[in-house]
Order: structure tokens, then sequence, then C-alpha cells
């Protein structure tokens, strides 16, 4: 289940490869929750059948293709992308107290509480139609892991790494263009050290139970696509 992929000079080579002992158990289980239901009562004495919810964590540095992936995903796989970043963004546009609250703390400098984001993330999840979700840069640290598994009382099912070199995240982050005031190289550097001080915790904290599945982020979209297809395929076959 556990692929390994090739070495390469990598911002995180501090990152604790992991190959799970019980692949098969964890194969079964992905299993089971694909194909899983659970019959809830509901009204009107009739029973309804529900899904539990299939959630991938999606982690990588600015410029690591993540985002790009993840759209193949959600073609091929019929995934719902939440975006953490999105949603917080959408509080904010929707004018509600909450929003105000976000932007106000965002304008202070200050780190918006986790319950808020984790808060936002379920009510998306719990308002789609759909059981199978990438979390797309989220959670960001460790706290961000405890609130989410406290609140929504459950782990991700797996984590997506994209594990690219400094290097190559710089020049792409510089030459995407998107018009944003942080896109210069100092700032990035400085975003890259915080992404690595708070998330490499995180990310070995699910190494160490056998829920990453790392990605060599260097190549074609299509050559980093071919990594996760086969991770996704074989789950679905």
């Amino acid at each position: 289940m556990w692929r390994r992929v090739a070495s390469h000079s990598s911002l995180f080579s501090a990152f604790k490869s992991s190959v799970p002992k019980n692949q098969a158990a964890y194969r079964f289980k992905f299993l089971e929750v694909f194909s899983t239901e659970i019959e809830t009562p509901a009204k009107e004495g009739f029973s309804s059948r529900e899904r539990v919810p299939f959630i991938t964590f999606v982690l990588g540095g600015p410029g690591s293709g993540k985002g790009t992936q993840c759209a193949k995903i959600v073609e091929s796989f019929g995934f719902t992308h939440l975006s953490a970043g999105d949603l917080l963004r959408k509080e904010i546009s929707s004018n509600s107290d909450k929003g105000a609250m976000i932007l106000d703390t965002i304008k202070e400098g200050k780190i918006v509480p986790s319950e808020v984001t984790v808060n936002l993330i379920q009510r998306a999840i719990e308002s789609s139609g759909n059981y199978k979700f990438l979390i797309d840069g989220f959670p960001r640290s460790e706290e961000n892991r405890i609130a989410f598994e406290r609140i929504m009382g459950a782990e991700p099912n797996f984590v997506l790494f994209f594990d690219c070199p400094e290097d190559e995240m710089v020049k792409r982050v510089l030459s995407r263009n998107q018009g944003r005031v942080d896109d210069n190289i100092d700032t990035i550097k400085k975003r890259l050290k915080v992404f690595v001080a708070l998330n490499l915790p995180v990310i070995n904290y699910y190494s160490e139970k056998g829920k990453v599945h790392k990605i060599n982020a260097v190549g074609t979209e299509d050559e980093i696509f071919e990594q996760v297809l086969r991770i996704f395929s074989a789950y679905e076959s």
C-alpha cells in the first residue's frame, strides 16, 4: 500500500519515512469506509443510510502543487475539495458575525483560532452531499490537528504529503504571477520556514501511525499525478 518514491534533495530532509506494518489492515479500513453505510433513524419513522465521511488531509509547502493535484483528484475520483483558506475567506465575505471576527483577527496579525477553522470545515462536510473530502492546507500545526480530532471525533483516513525541494517551490511561486504581495523571495522563504516548523510535527505524527503517502512533487503535473493516481486506484480496485 505504501509506495516508496525516488529520493531527492528536499526541504523536508528531516521527514521520517515509515512503512506501516499493518498494510492489510489499513487497506481494509479504507475499502470498508468507501463501501460502508450506516443506518440511522430518520423523520417519519423511515430509516436513512449515510456513508461515513472519508477524509484526506493534503499537505505541502507553498508551490508544492497540491492545489493542482487536488483538482485532478476531484475530477478523477469524485472527492469534494475543501480549502481552509477558502472557507475562511468565504465566511468573511458573508458579512456574518463570525466572518467579522475572523477579519478582525487577521487584521490584528493574530492566528484564527483552530476551533473556528475546524467548525467551518465541519459545517462544509455536513452540508455536502458527498462523503469523500480532500482537506487542503490543514492542519497547519499540531494545535490544528488536536482541535480537528477533538471536534470531529476522528482522524483523517490518510494524508497526502507533496514533498518538494525549497528551490523548486520558490521558483514556482515566483513564476505563477498571481499578483500576491507576498510572492517575493524573502517572504516566500519566511513562509517556507514557518511551514516546516509547524507542519513537520503533523506529518511525523501521522507517519508514525502509517497514514502518510509521500509524493515526489518534482516533475510535470501528469508525472506527479501518476503517483497520486496509483494510490487512489489501488484503494478503489
